[in-house]
């Protein structure tokens, strides 16, 4: 299983110093499934509550089915309001799920990103 961040993403989302504690808390495998749309095929959401040096947060991460590998999308506090409510249903969290969609297809397509090995 690996961990995957876009280089992208990363730098918008301002994780460079919480990158360990993001990949221990995908590795605990302790997460909520959320409904998402446009989502590539053999693929889900996750939502994973965590706490790190920013405060009490979520993450959210493109999961693929077949080989468990997590690509991070967004760590939101739960004070943010995308972080309040992260679902289909509330129009900001939709509008930057569908806009960070294409930024890690783009990264992925460029060869611009990590790769973490989780055991």
């Amino acid at each position: 299983m690996k961990v995957i961040f876009s280089h992208t993403l990363s730098k918008k989302e301002k994780i460079a110093n919480v990158k360990k504690q993001i990949i221990e808390a995908y590795a605990k495998g302790i997460f909520t499934q959320i409904k998402g749309d446009k989502l590539p095929p053999h693929s889900s959401l996750i939502k994973i509550y965590t706490t790190t040096i920013r405060g009490a947060g979520r993450l959210v991460f493109l999961v693929d089915i077949k080989s468990t590998d997590g690509f991070f999308l967004f760590f939101r506090t739960k004070n943010d309001e995308i972080g309040r409510n992260i679902t289909i249903k509330n129009a900001k969290s939709r509008t930057q799920l569908h806009r960070y969609l294409e930024l890690l297809k783009a990264d992925l397509r460029e060869k611009n990103y990590e790769v973490f090995e989780v055991r």
